[in-house]
């Protein structure tokens, strides 16, 4: 990796009666290559061990760093990060999201850092890279593997690839997500949000296949993986029940707000989508033609031709 000056990474720690798993995601930070960072955390009213954990961690092994512990909006995760991102206090420069309950791999700060420098000028970056999947022992499962994707704006208005637990925002990044976005946007994922905004304002999103951690999949994970004959049977579900179709909704009216920052292109395609929010049949299939948008991975890119037609996007 290039030797480039120092930055001090703030890692954004959302947590809820996250007791069980959370001193190892603590002990992962400890053992970054890179070890300039301090910690934020946002609790949104643990009831169990949480906030005792992280004293602890403040007074031993995290004390050589700043650790700030805030009231989160109580709303959810998606509500509980976008907080975080738009708080008054929070530093300049770079910023890595996590998880409560994956373990961090000793390069994930270090790694992020060096490829989101490799792009050229002040533009913003979003950085997201692959995860190793385990179970709640921390046993090895699979790779989830994004490669091949491709992040553009058409593909975020119907679909997130990024992962939020692997994200990564450089200065450029904060900077315009903090002027652009509205106070408490009503989305359902804070992650498939900063993919549409940094791709509408024509920001960069580098993804790196190389796995920066270990993603934990447990009775209590909100999402859980993406792969699998229960993760297809969950995405089946949420199309079938309307709920896949209100998500592009929520998100779409959420980006409405920030039309002026957009890039022409990308208001255009939002404008198409808007035109026909709700209906279905050949209006809202042509519509949906004209903004381009495309589905990656599964389900078959083809279904929102269907979805379309029954009014379920």
């Amino acid at each position: 990796m290039a030797n480039r000056a120092p930055q001090t990474v703030t890692i954004l720690l959302a947590t809820f009666n996250g007791a069980r798993h959370l001193g190892a995601q603590l002990a992962s930070y400890t053992a970054q290559s890179h070890a300039d960072w301090r910690l934020w955390v946002s609790d949104d009213g643990s009831t169990d061990e949480t906030a005792a954990i992280l004293r602890r961690f403040e007074r031993g092994p995290g004390g050589s760093h700043e650790v700030r512990l805030i009231q989160g909006p109580g709303a959810g995760m998606a509500a509980n990060f976008l907080s975080l991102l738009q708080h008054p206090d929070l530093p300049d420069g770079p910023v890595a999201l996590s998880d409560q309950d994956d373990v961090w791999m000793p390069h994930r700060l270090a790694r992020g850092l060096d490829l989101i420098a490799r792009s050229p000028g002040a533009r913003p970056v979003l950085y997201a890279a692959n995860t190793i999947q385990t179970d709640a022992d921390l046993r090895l499962r699979r790779m989830q593997n994004r490669a091949g994707f491709r992040p553009s704006f058409a593909n975020a208005l119907v679909q997130n690839i990024i992962a939020g637990n692997t994200i990564m925002l450089n200065a450029a990044a904060m900077c315009a997500i903090r002027a652009t976005m509205p106070p408490r946007p009503d989305v359902p994922f804070h992650d498939w949000w900063l993919y549409l905004l940094l791709t509408g304002i024509g920001g960069e999103i580098v993804f790196d296949e190389t796995p920066c951690l270990y993603y934990r999949q447990h009775h209590a994970n909100l999402m859980g993986s993406h792969r699998g004959t229960r993760a297809s049977a969950r995405r089946l579900r949420l199309i079938a029940n309307g709920t896949y179709g209100s998500w592009v909704r929520q998100n779409a009216a959420a980006l409405s707000r920030v039309t002026p920052h957009l890039t022409p292109d990308a208001a255009d395609r939002l404008g198409e989508v808007l035109a026909t929010s709700g209906q279905g049949g050949l209006p809202r299939f042509r519509s949906l033609r004209r903004a381009g948008v495309f589905r990656q991975g599964r389900p078959a890119p083809g279904i929102l031709s269907l979805l379309s037609l029954i009014a379920r996007v």
